[in-house]
């Protein structure tokens, strides 16, 4: 179907964050845009605020009759949802349907993209990236996987030239992608239940660099197999990040590039991972020509993502952060950050482990990551996609964590649990329905000091 001869794009799932995305993009270009999801939240408020009809029970009565003429209608779906009677009806009347991924990829197709991909990394990176080609007066038309607290969206069109969208490993979605630019951040083993072992996901990321248009620039992180420009902190990479300090959370570094180094850009976020990915974004923003030290001007003004170690208390006695991290390595970044920033504090982690599926395939490093912290509390796993896997829940991963203080709560009972604690710093981690307490837990939290 030809997008520009489609009246009406209706989605199944469209309270994801790349859904989301998607949606905005096509009522902003004067598209009928509606469609379902399981749940409301905030996002889908914002949808509904923006005009787009979205309905939360799965039932075919609830689509608009505007919406039930398939030579002009578009059907984009999201994997994550399934067995789905909406989605039944449009593919029993010959509708088109296609994929998230694939729609972004017909977008983008004609257009010089910035692609960020990786198993980490990618949303905060292509939101830097975003930000700095915005700031530094290039056109873009961005598609990112978190709200960027610049924007306050993760959706941004100032013009169709230029696209910036996160190349997504997960179903293989990446492979529909043709990008001008691409980044790999991290190829660790992750969503096992879509590739089986490792190795068959390191050939889907060498497939996805095979996919750069004719003349187009490949930057990787420096130790990776794949060939490319490097970045990283060692003095071997084409791009790095090198006489490294920090101050009250702000890093301050030389950018050293093949034919250029500038001094002292500073970058206000903490962690040692979110100064890789700016650094990657930053080598990807210099394949435009843009002098360097518009650059770094732009990266100093970065606010930062909701749910990417986002600030909810930062007072001298209490600390409340909140991450998405739901992978062992995730875990172990957002560990380093939280030290940096406030050394010898003690500090209790909330986890909810997302999917049964990684639970099972990384347990041991799950285990080994949430060890790290002073106090160590489990919530029930977050299903998503997914039916139960016997004998896999969070009782089973607790008994695996080697610590004096570990607990396994009910989400119920989590505030109650946090204001008995003595901690200084708290973090809530999870990709699943754990951002939906911060407010909660942010009030008890404060009535412990005010």
């Amino acid at each position: 179907m030809d997008l520009k001869q489609t009246h009406n794009v209706y989605f199944i799932g469209i309270g994801g964050i790349g859904m989301s995305a998607l949606a905005r993009y096509f009522k902003f270009i004067g598209k009928n845009v509606a469609g379902y999801d399981r749940v409301a939240s905030q996002i889908t408020d914002e949808l509904i605020q923006d005009g787009i009809t979205v309905c939360f029970e799965d039932n075919v009565a609830y689509i608009a009759d505007g919406f039930k003429d398939p030579n002009h209608t578009l059907v984009v779906y999201t994997p994550a949802v399934n067995n789905n009677s909406q989605y039944e009806y449009f593919n029993s009347n010959g509708f088109t349907i296609e994929k998230r991924a694939a729609v972004l990829g017909r977008i983008t197709k004609d257009s010089y993209c910035f692609a960020v991909a990786g198993t980490h990394g990618k949303t905060t990176t292509s939101t830097i990236l975003a930000h700095l080609l915005h700031e530094t007066k290039t056109p873009i038309t961005a598609f990112l996987g978190g709200i960027s607290e610049n924007f306050n969206s993760n959706f941004l069109i100032e013009g169709s030239q230029y696209t910036v969208v996160e190349a997504d490993e997960f179903d293989r979605s990446f492979l529909q992608l043709s990008p001008t630019v691409a980044c790999v951040t991290s190829m660790d083993a992750d969503h096992l239940d879509i590739y089986g072992d490792k190795e068959s996901l390191t050939k889907a990321f060498n497939e996805f660099a095979a996919r750069l248009k004719d003349g187009g620039q490949l930057f990787v992180r420096y130790g990776l197999p794949l060939k490319g420009a490097t970045f990283g902190f060692e003095d071997e990479a084409d791009y790095s990040a090198q006489n490294i300090t920090i101050t009250d959370s702000t890093y301050q570094f030389d950018f050293k590039t093949p034919y250029e180094t500038l001094s002292r850009v500073r970058f206000n976020k903490p962690g040692k991972h979110n100064l890789l990915n700016a650094l990657a974004a930053m080598a990807m923003a210099t394949t435009l020509g843009t002098p360097l030290g518009h650059i770094a001007k732009a990266l100093e003004t970065f606010k930062g993502i909701k749910r990417r170690f986002t600030y909810h208390i930062n007072e001298r006695d209490l600390v409340y952060i909140d991450d998405y991290a739901h992978h062992p390595t995730e875990i172990e970044a957002v560990h380093q950050a939280v030290r940096s920033a406030h050394p010898d504090k003690k500090v209790t982690v909330v986890f909810q482990p997302h999917l049964y599926s990684r639970t099972k395939d990384f347990a041991q490093e799950f285990a080994k990551s949430l060890a790290d912290f002073d106090e160590i509390i489990l919530l029930d796993i977050y299903p998503a996609r997914e039916q139960p896997i016997e004998g896999v829940d969070s009782d089973w991963l607790l008994n695996l964590i080697n610590h004096s203080c570990k607990h396994k709560v009910a989400k119920e009972q989590l505030c109650e649990v946090l204001h008995k604690s003595t901690s200084k710093v708290y973090l809530t981690l999870g990709a699943g329905d754990i951002g939906q307490e911060v407010n909660s837990i942010k009030k008890v939290l404060s009535e412990k000091v005010y």
